[in-house]
């Protein structure tokens, strides 16, 4: 579901992939449905031809209605969902990934929309019909966040986290320090391909918002809504901030936080910090993300990944798979 940059790298990945799984883990696997806004909801029960598809070649492809006939008239085992984040309600990738449940497929998302508004419901959904919803690229691509304190770190507790998540404000901040105008800044940010066309909820500190939210609920047990976060975007750094930090090996970023205060209060953030030289987070640059876990055992667990790329992202996918059917 969803064949943009994420997709396409799924698929060259599932490729690249395919004598490895069938080799190691004894798993066939078959792309047998491919559906976006473009090219509308396509099946074939014998599998698309997974080179043709990187060349946007859908022959043989048959059309269904909807989400529910394409999963039927698929066969689907697996569900992996890339569409668009709608970060006010999650839908309608919520109501694929529930369609996927109640068809009797796991339920893999890279979209962070079903994990803030639907994740409690989607998980209870699933174990219900013995499937699996997992999310690893929702959040810092493929990762390892979330199965990390899932099955890694059994009986730890997270007190609370703050990262740098966003990687188009760090672009942004680096260009204006190198001294480009911030529309120049925000050209860069999509020359590398990590802007969207507005890349207003980048600025203004929504994505990590959103991100704050899933991963304070997911591993905290939190109850958060995007209003619960203190949101401030990077548009009020200005370039002599950037330069006095710099003459003093120290950087500005946008930087999330959550943090348990009380057993019932969590406090979260989304804001521009000046960081020390000494701070993890003020090592991060260009695309690369980085997020510092405190716990009940280890006082800062940093997590980083250096330049990732949609092939990243559609790693997490397919390792959720793997968990999914291995569990």
């Amino acid at each position: 579901m969803g064949f943009g940059n994420v997709g396409e790298a799924f698929v060259t990945l599932l490729e690249k992939k395919e004598p490895e799984l069938g080799g190691r883990y004894g798993i066939a696997v078959r792309l047998t449905g491919i559906a976006s806004r473009q090219i509308g909801w396509l099946f074939t029960p014998d599998g698309f031809t997974l080179r043709k598809l990187l060349v946007r070649d859908f022959s043989g492809g048959k059309r269904a209605g909807d989400v529910r006939q394409w999963l039927q008239q698929a066969k689907a085992d697996a569900l992996f969902e890339a569409s668009s984040l709608n970060a006010e309600t999650g839908q309608p990738a919520i109501d694929y990934l529930r369609a996927a449940l109640e068809t009797g497929a796991h339920a893999i998302s890279a979209n962070k929309g079903p994990v803030i508004h639907a994740c409690r419901e989607l998980t209870e959904l699933a174990s219900s019909r013995g499937r699996r919803f997992f999310f690893e690229s929702a959040t810092m691509d493929g990762v390892p966040v979330y199965s990390l304190f899932r099955e890694t770190l059994p009986a730890i507790k997270v007190h609370g986290f703050r990262g740098v998540l966003n990687s188009t404000t760090t672009v942004i901040l680096d260009a204006l320090d190198a001294g480009m105008t911030f529309d120049e800044a925000v050209g860069e940010a999509h020359r590398l391909g990590i802007a969207e066309t507005d890349p207003s909820a980048d600025i203004d500190g929504i994505d990590a918002a959103v991100k704050v939210v899933a991963l304070a609920n997911v591993l905290m047990g939190a109850n958060l809504t995007l209003a619960d976060v203190h949101r401030r975007g990077i548009r009020e750094v200005t370039v002599a901030q950037l330069r006095e930090a710099q003459a003093s090996g120290e950087a500005w970023r946008l930087v999330s936080r959550a943090l348990r205060v009380s057993d019932s209060r969590i406090v979260a953030s989304v804001t521009p910090e000046r960081l020390k030289a000494t701070d993890p987070l003020a090592s991060v640059r260009g695309t690369s993300l980085m997020i510092a876990f405190q716990t009940d055992i280890f006082p800062e667990l940093v997590i980083g990944e250096r330049d990732p790329g949609p092939q990243a992202t559609a790693y997490g996918l397919l390792a959720d798979f793997l968990n999914a059917i291995r569990t």
